[in-house]
C-alpha cells in the first residue's frame, strides 16, 4: 500500500472517530465531559475522539474548539509519521482559529492559535514562517492579554525569543528586512528566558516548561542551569499525556552536554 493510500485510509478512520456523535445521540456537553475525563487520565486518543465528537455534535462550542486544538497538537507531538503530524497541525489550528473567532476575549482560544500556529510552522518553507512567525507571537500576546499569567502563552512566547535567536543571523536580517517580519528585531535570550521562567513559576510541576527551559540554558551556554533543569525532568513524575516523550528528549539534550 502506497504512502499516499495509508495516509487517505487513516484519515478516513479519524474522520469516523469523530462522527460517533451523531451516531450514538449524545450531546456536545457529555462528550465534552467524556474528553475531560479521557484527557486527565493521559488516554490522549480518546480524548481526542470525544472532543471531535463534541465538535460534529455542536460547531459553535468553544471549550470544545480549543480542547480539541489541543489535543490534536498533543497527538501530533507524539506523531512519528510526517504526514499525519502535519495534517493534525493544521487541523488544530483550524479548530483554534475557529474558537477565536467564537470568543476572541478569552486567553484559552488564543493560546491554543499561538500553539498549533507554531506547530503548523514547522510544516512549511522559511519564507512562510516568517507569517507563521507573526500570528504565533501575536495570538500568545492577545492571550496574555486577558490571563498575564497563562503559563502556555508564557511558554509560547518564551519558545517564540528563543527560536529567532536560533534564526542564521543572515536569514533573520533578511525576514526584518524584505519579509515584512520586523517583530524578529524584539526578540532576545533575555525575554526568551524571563518568558520560560516565568511559565515554570507560574505552573512548576509541568514538564514540557522545564524542558524547553532547559534547551534555553544549553543554548545560552548556561551548562549548569541547563544541567540542573534536565535532571530535574529525570526526576519528575507523569503528569501529562506526553510527559514520557519529554522525559526521552531532555535526557537525550543532557547527554550532549
Amino acid at each position: 500500500m502506497s504512502g499516499r493510500s495509508r495516509y487517505r485510509r487513516w484519515a478516513v478512520t479519524i474522520i469516523g472517530l469523530g462522527l460517533t456523535a451523531t451516531v450514538s445521540g449524545q450531546s456536545s456537553a457529555a462528550r465534552l465531559a467524556e474528553g475531560d475525563r479521557a484527557f486527565a487520565a493521559h488516554r490522549g486518543a480518546e480524548a481526542y475522539a470525544a472532543y471531535r465528537a463534541a465538535v460534529a455534535a455542536d460547531s459553535t462550542s468553544y471549550e470544545a474548539l480549543w480542547k480539541l486544538s489541543r489535543s490534536e497538537v498533543d497527538l501530533g507531538e507524539a506523531e512519528p509519521d510526517a504526514a499525519r503530524r502535519s495534517a493534525f497541525y493544521v487541523s488544530a489550528r483550524a479548530h483554534a482559529q475557529q474558537a477565536v473567532r467564537i470568543r476572541p476575549n478569552h486567553a484559552e482560544g488564543h493560546f491554543a492559535a499561538a500553539r498549533s500556529a507554531g506547530r503548523a510552522a514547522l510544516a512549511v518553507s522559511s519564507r512562510e514562517r516568517i507569517a507563521y512567525a507573526k500570528e504565533v507571537r501575536a495570538e500568545a500576546l492577545e492571550a496574555l492579554k486577558y490571563d498575564p499569567d497563562h503559563a502556555g502563552a508564557l511558554h509560547v512566547l518564551g519558545v517564540w525569543h528563543a527560536e529567532v535567536m536560533r534564526l542564521n543571523p543572515i536569514l533573520r536580517s533578511i525576514a526584518k528586512t524584505f519579509l515584512g517580519g520586523q517583530v524578529f528585531g524584539t526578540a532576545s535570550w533575555a525575554e526568551a528566558t524571563r518568558n520560560m521562567e516565568r511559565a515554570v513559576a507560574v505552573d512548576p510541576t509541568r514538564i514540557v516548561h522545564r524542558l524547553d527551559l532547559g534547551m534555553i540554558y544549553a543554548d545560552r551556554g548556561m551548562k549548569t542551569e541547563a544541567r540542573e533543569t534536565f535532571a530535574w525532568i529525570a526526576r519528575a513524575p507523569v503528569t501529562d499525556a506526553n510527559d514520557a516523550l519529554y522525559k526521552s528528549q531532555a535526557a537525550a539534550r543532557l547527554r550532549k552536554l
